[in-house]
């Protein structure tokens, strides 16, 4: 396969791994951020909310599940995303994986499917190598990034959270993408709570948002993407969005929401101030570039997607 659609072998992993090792963890409230993509003022706003539950009481973990670069692609950017970043819970993403140590004949890392148009694998393509040529200048970075893991499990008030990137096959997999809900992919949801003994599966790396929740051998689950934390998910709304799980009800209004054996799961607006960034994304990706074409717009108005579109039905 090209470039793009393809993940190498150090992406695949087993579901049956992947909580064997669970972390206890004392925190009231989860923050789970994939897809920062690079934006600050995403970041700003993020910590900005962490500090409001914080006021409330309430401790607060920000764990951020991969891809959080992506658009910084200037020196002082870098390092500044990354810096404050690996100060918190982070786990990889592809994009990460790939600045770290690059995979011959991966490109993005992106493991695009068919239904993704070839124009915007060939630009995810372009992105990363203009992001891995800054990293190259960072090589302390790279080498904190490197000893990061493709995944966490922690035990939260007595569940099992599992948080990841992609699906619990791979690290870029779309197994838990909205579309794959869409698509009616409930066995094999089903077949990855089994394996992994989670109550809880926390995805991203798919770009849009999507809640699941069905029983599975008499035992409550929840799979829940946030999308993207740095840019838009939802129709005319430029607003990125933050998984948060906590025993409280969220200080501010979800998107999407539900609450599952007395834990709040919600897709929390993330409303950073877009006009501070596009001058400075149109900076470093002016007209013409690869992010331009392909995130501009999105940055701007969102998506498609209608909120009621987000949360799919229970199976037996």
């Amino acid at each position: 396969m090209s470039e793009g659609r393809s993940c190498p072998l150090a992406y695949r992993y087993d579901p049956a791994s992947l909580c064997q090792d669970a972390m206890q963890v004392s925190d009231d409230v989860l923050y789970i951020i994939g897809g920062l993509y690079g934006n600050p003022y995403a970041l700003d706003e993020i910590e900005q909310m962490a500090l409001a539950e914080e006021r409330q009481g309430h401790r607060v973990r920000l764990m951020f599940n991969g891809d959080f670069n992506w658009f910084n692609a200037s020196d002082a950017l870098f390092r500044d995303i990354n810096n404050r970043v690996l100060d918190h819970t982070v786990s990889l993403g592809n994009v990460d994986f790939e600045l770290a140590r690059p995979s011959a004949g991966a490109g993005c890392g992106c493991a695009y499917p068919e239904f993704v148009d070839q124009s915007v694998v060939e630009r995810s393509n372009h992105i990363m190598a203009r992001l891995q040529g800054i990293a190259e200048g960072h090589p302390d970075i790279q080498k904190r990034l490197s000893l990061l893991p493709r995944h966490r499990c922690v035990l939260f008030g007595g569940l099992k959270v599992l948080v990841l990137h992609g699906d619990p096959e791979s690290l870029a997999g779309w197994g838990l993408a909205h579309e794959s809900f869409a698509a009616g992919n409930e066995k094999t949801v089903a077949e990855w709570f089994r394996a992994t003994g989670a109550d809880l599966i926390a995805s991203t790396h798919t770009c849009l948002p999507a809640l699941w929740s069905g029983r599975v051998d008499d035992r409550s689950c929840v799979a829940v993407n946030n999308g993207s934390a740095g840019m838009g998910n939802l129709r005319s709304d430029p607003r990125g969005l933050v998984t948060r799980l906590g025993f409280s009800s969220p200080l501010a209004e979800p998107v999407a929401g539900m609450e599952q054996r007395g834990l709040h799961v919600s897709l929390m607006p993330v409303a950073y101030d877009l006009n501070a960034w596009l001058p400075e994304f149109d900076h470093l990706w002016p007209a013409g570039s690869a992010a331009s074409a392909s995130y501009r717009r999105r940055l701007q108005t969102g998506t498609t997607l209608s909120p009621e579109r987000i949360g799919f039905p229970s199976f037996s």
